[in-house]
């Protein structure tokens, strides 16, 4: 039998199954996975990633695992591309199409290469990822990156919504263990789903990759010439991101710094209704609105900024706030879920009561006016995130729980009678509810 010690001791064929991977990025998770499994190929396991493929690629989909082309000792099988749109109505029948290609591709992969686990990311990949365990009989970790009922403050009113939220509590009681970002996502999993007992495991971030280049520096810094303050909000431009609450804060500050400018690197799909909110408040000639832009440009957007917002009504972690404070920005963050973990009550970031822009415009103002101060916490903040989040450290949390849930299972496959082995058996046998209407408020606490 193994224990906990031997599985660390030797390498693990470890599968991760996940909707977004590089090239094809939708927001953080896949940055998160991408980091992660290059982390644990680093740390000597072999790694694959089972993941959709970018459209228009005539090489894809692949047959076998290839090596990802970001290095790394990754093998990546990329199968069918996406379907076309991204419409709420299609999407539950594209998420079938993709997770039945997940299936397809696992069950060849698995005749010659038997993982050791299998790591689920968020509620898009339940079916494929309860399909191979069956296959392969071996365990199923479950990160549970956000929830339907955190994005909608605390609600599940929609038939899409139910049906999504029904998935995740599936995955989250099926798994042989379930892993969060946070202590607060381990407190809202387990309000929303029962006591599955997430392990908490941060996010992480390589510091050494964030020093921005200096001719993307200048750059953006000439193109912003005049601009004082400059804030910055880096991600994806969605609701429960809070890009429209900054917008609120950035006019009451504008009477006091009439050069203030906001940039707002990142898309989706709250974008047009940010834009039409800042032409409404009479300050979009105050706001650019860069879209995507590219790694670099990222770090550059950041690195000029006197300040870095991470404005979210709703974050399990904040990856975008974790990257400016290894760039060394001053940060003002949402006192909200994961965010407020990593401020550590103002040691690293000022925090402020999440949607309220009179709040955020108070909070800005004093970081304003104490700059030396501001620098001070982001110097702080840097070396404590160098320390404490590397993917080095995550991907080494990460296989703790993949030798538990490993050493779980083969003591119930020792003892089939075992009080264990029938707990893993029911697990096992869990399926989705099915909800006869929307459930509607699930958190209470939620804004």
């Amino acid at each position: 039998m193994g224990t906990t010690a031997t599985y660390h001791d030797r390498p693990m064929r470890v599968l991760h199954l996940t909707w977004e991977y590089p090239p094809l990025m939708y927001g953080g998770l896949g940055r998160h996975v991408h980091a992660l499994a290059q982390a644990q190929a680093a740390l000597g396991h072999d790694v694959v990633v089972i993941t959709q493929a970018p459209s228009g690629d005539p090489t894809i989909p692949t047959a076998v695992p290839v090596p990802d082309p970001h290095g790394g000792g990754v093998r990546v099988l990329r199968t069918s591309p996406p379907a076309p749109g991204s419409d709420a109505v299609d999407l539950l029948a594209q998420v079938a199409d993709m997770e039945q290609a997940f299936i397809d591709g696992g069950s060849r992969l698995i005749a010659d290469w038997t993982p050791d686990v299998l790591h689920a990311h968020d509620w898009m990949v339940t079916h494929a990822a309860v399909a191979l365990r069956q296959q392969t009989g071996r365990p199923l970790v479950a990160t549970i990156h956000a929830t339907e009922a955190g994005r909608h403050r605390g609600w599940v009113t929609s038939a899409l919504s139910t049906q999504i939220h029904s998935m995740e509590w599936w995955l989250a009681n099926t798994a042989d263990a379930v892993i969060t970002c946070s202590t607060a996502m381990s407190g809202e999993v387990t309000d929303l789903f029962g006591e599955c007992h997430p392990n908490v495991v941060p996010n992480g971030i390589t510091p050494s990759e964030w020093h921005p280049k200096r001719v993307a520096v200048d750059r953006m810094r000439a193109a912003n010439a005049g601009a004082a303050p400059l804030i910055a909000y880096t991600g994806r431009v969605e609701w429960e991101k809070g890009v429209q609450v900054l917008l609120d804060a950035a006019a009451l500050l504008r009477p006091d710094h009439p050069d203030l400018r906001v940039l707002v690197a990142g898309r989706g799909t709250y974008l047009d209704q940010v834009r039409a909110h800042a032409s409404d408040l009479g300050i979009d000639d105050a706001v650019r609105f860069l879209g995507w832009v590219s790694e670099e440009d990222l770090r550059a957007v950041v690195a000029v900024a006197d300040v870095a917002v991470a404005p979210s009504l709703y974050e399990p972690f904040g990856l975008v706030a974790l990257e400016a404070a290894a760039i060394g920005t001053p940060l003002v963050v949402a006192r909200t879920g994961g965010l407020a973990e990593l401020a550590r009550d103002g040691e690293l970031a000022l925090t402020f009561t999440p949607g309220d822009a009179v709040d955020l415009a108070a909070v800005l103002r004093a970081d304003l006016r104490a700059p030396t101060a501001a620098r001070d916490r982001a110097r702080h903040a840097a070396a404590l995130v160098a320390r404490d989040y590397s993917w080095t450290a995550v991907a080494s949390a990460t296989t703790s729980t993949y030798a538990r849930a490993i050493t779980e299972a083969h003591a119930a496959s020792a003892s089939p009678r075992s009080s264990a082995a029938a707990l893993i058996e029911t697990r096992h046998r869990i399926q989705a509810p099915l909800f006869a209407a929307p459930p509607g408020r699930l958190l209470a606490h939620a804004r």
